[in-house]
């Protein structure tokens, strides 16, 4: 009788273990100031096109702010 109990007592603590850690949620809050960046309007636009002899073409573009923010995407297409 006491190996029985002791027994379902370690099936109850096995099974109820697992279910107890996924009912958990975890809330983060973070206190401070919204933050927002604001940038110039202008910029420049440098678009760039290349074609090769094999069937491939490339097209790279270029923004720049007046801040100095630069980003450059390049696509690449073979027919």
């Amino acid at each position: 009788m006491r190996s029985s109990l002791l027994a379902a007592a370690t099936l109850a603590l096995v099974i109820g273990a697992p279910a107890l850690a996924q009912a958990e949620t975890t809330v983060i809050h973070r206190d401070g100031p919204d933050v927002v960046v604001e940038r110039p309007a202008s910029e420049r636009k440098t678009v760039e096109t290349r074609e090769s002899g094999d069937g491939c073409s490339s097209k790279t573009v270029t923004r720049e702010n007046d801040v100095g923010d630069r980003k450059t995407v390049t696509k690449e297409v073979c027919d």
